[in-house]
């Protein structure tokens, strides 16, 4: 059996921490370790992580704030396993997860795996959870599918092999898009990358409205900036959100001249209500998620189309947004 090395960057959460070394205790496997990178918290783990010393296998290290690149960097320049897994600290771990990664990553040199709502989650990590996933909303280019766009493994659930990840010595200083640039760099270099399915976790996103608004927000410029380092990765798929905001605000206008066209503005709001309901199971969620899936949407698009316009239209640089903590 691999030896897996469990890397977590940190920043302010130790109760997340201790959610998922609990989770951690209670998988199906043994032959693991788990290195905890404590990126310049004013909150520390280090407390909750010595409670969890005798039963898992557990380094806790800090360093100063340098964001979560360098931090997973520094994990892996500490691990002894054969392949490098990277979790959130807002994971918790299923326990067959390792059954499902020993059985199917076996000729790739990575792999990623999606992720789900625990029914413990509250009602807006519900409906934030079902637009990260959603193929109704930029979820559906996250690579949770197979069949919308190329498969980029995202550092919330990814492993690799350790002998690959030193070959590209890991991690840029990317504040955000940093998980994106590693895998197509992966591919770009000729390593194989593979979507396990079943190797998912619950991810429990600690946004509240106006973080989730700024997280994806980000995220839409660092595709465009993404693009400057990797030409051609940005398809047609990449641009429906922004297609989508400037739609409903140009439709919103003339609803305004032909008042009997703006009940169609309700049209996505009842999809995502009806399609959340139904993943969710539940229907408080389900009208969340219209909340959640117009803020992703509104949020990705207007990221992007400001990206877009400074990078290729005003020829600026490399820029993000938020950069401090979008979680204030």
């Amino acid at each position: 059996m691999p030896k897996f090395s469990i890397i977590i960057p940190v920043f302010n959460r130790p109760q997340e921490i201790d959610e998922l070394l609990h989770s951690l205790t209670e998988v199906k496997y043994s032959n693991f370790e788990v290195i905890i990178v404590e990126d310049g918290s004013y909150l520390s783990s280090e407390d909750i992580c010595n409670g969890y010393s005798s039963k898992l296998n557990l380094k806790y290290v800090t360093q100063d704030n340098s964001g979560p690149g360098p931090a997973r960097n520094y994990g892996a320049s500490l691990a002894t396993g054969e392949i490098l897994i990277f979790f959130d600290s807002d994971c918790l771990i299923p326990k067959d997860y390792f059954e499902h990664v020993n059985h199917y990553f076996s000729t790739a040199d990575c792999y990623g795996g999606p992720d789900k709502a625990h029914e413990s989650f509250n009602t807006i990590q519900k409906a934030i959870n079902y637009s990260m996933t959603s193929t109704l909303t930029t979820g559906g280019i996250r690579g949770g599918k197979k069949k919308l766009d190329r498969f980029y493994p995202r550092s919330f659930n990814l492993g690799i092999k350790k002998e690959v990840f030193d070959q590209l010595h890991g991690f840029e200083s990317l504040r955000f898009g940093e998980d994106l640039d590693f895998s197509m760099r992966i591919q770009e270099n000729g390593y194989k990358t593979m979507l396990i399915e079943d190797a998912w976790v619950y991810h429990k996103r600690r946004n509240n409205f106006k973080s989730f608004f700024k997280q994806v927000y980000n995220s839409g410029i660092a595709r465009i900036n993404l693009n400057f380092r990797h030409p051609g990765t940005i398809k047609i798929v990449h641009w429906m959100p922004a297609i989508f905001t400037l739609g409903f605000f140009v439709w919103v206008l003339l609803s305004f001249i032909f008042p009997t066209i703006g009940w169609l503005l309700l049209i996505p709001s009842l999809l995502f209500l009806i399609d959340a309901t139904i993943k969710t199971k539940e229907v408080i969620p389900g009208f969340i998620a219209i909340i959640t899936s117009h803020t992703q949407l509104f949020g990705y698009g207007s990221g992007f189309l400001t990206a877009f316009i400074k990078r290729h239209l005003l020829k600026k640089g490399e820029f993000s947004a938020f950069k401090k903590n979008f979680y204030k």
